[in-house]
């Protein structure tokens, strides 16, 4: 008993770290977006993704021993993140590269969240069938602005196509599993990420085909978020993410 919540105490916390970090990523576009509404649109993603990282990692935060607050994960770990490397990759001011990994992570996240809707353990079931329907309309948007920069002019095709390139090599991880995941899939907790990645990949496909665009064959595949293997580029917005709450130990808002 104490392994499988061990097990999924870790599970909830890479979903979570996965929301929470991409919810900072996309933060960084309001008031930066194309245009207003998309300012708006970026915090509104945002904020949806910090909901779920707020359930996901105050569900894990109370799995632990000590019992942890989903601050004490957000604000004051240093190490042991979890999530995919895919969603700590800096947009660089490119806003072609955003869609292109929104995209492919809310594809993934829709397609998660309707098999983890009929898990067995209640708390995780239920932040699924909620995010669920936020994650539809995450990949409606991204759909709409790939379709729109792809079958674009030359310039956006072109960086459209750049931004494929850039975020591909990363895509691969989110598909993968380890021991612990197949210990929860067995026990009917969690979702076997292998069987994500037909009904993601045919999805964005198709996205990308109609945008006029060539899916991407990349040379090297990237991986180890899930172990707490990151790129330097995740230390920095960890260094953000966690600034006035490490300057003012103990301060509440």
């Amino acid at each position: 008993m104490i392994a499988v919540q061990q097990d999924v105490t870790t599970y909830a916390l890479r979903l979570g770290d996965d929301a929470l970090v991409l919810a900072q990523r996309l933060g960084e576009w309001v008031a930066s977006a194309p245009q207003l509404e998309e300012d708006v649109a970026m915090a509104n993603i945002g904020l949806d993704l910090l909901g779920q990282a707020r359930s996901l990692l105050s569900y894990a935060g109370s799995l632990l021993e000590p019992v942890r607050t989903e601050d004490d994960l957000a604000y004051l770990r240093e190490r042991d993140w979890q999530n995919a490397q895919l969603v700590e990759l800096a947009d660089d001011g490119d806003f072609g590269r955003c869609m292109a990994r929104l995209l492919v992570f809310s594809a993934w996240q829709c397609e998660l969240y309707a098999a983890l809707a009929a898990s067995r353990n209640q708390t995780l079931a239920a932040v699924a069938g909620k995010a669920a329907k936020e994650v539809d309309y995450h990949r409606d948007h991204a759909t709409q602005w790939v379709l729109r920069l792809g079958d674009g002019t030359a310039e956006s095709h072109t960086r459209m196509q750049d931004a494929l390139y850039a975020v591909w090599p990363y895509v691969d991880e989110v598909f993968e599993s380890d021991d612990l995941v197949t210990r929860l899939v067995a026990d009917g907790i969690a979702v076997d990420p292998a069987s994500l990645r037909e009904p993601v990949l045919d999805y964005v496909a198709d996205v990308v085909e109609r945008a006029t665009l060539t899916l991407p064959t990349p040379t090297v595949r990237h991986s180890g978020g899930r172990r707490g293997v990151h790129t330097e580029q995740l230390g920095y917005l960890l260094a953000e993410l966690q600034h006035v709450a490490r300057s003012h130990p103990g301060a509440t808002w």
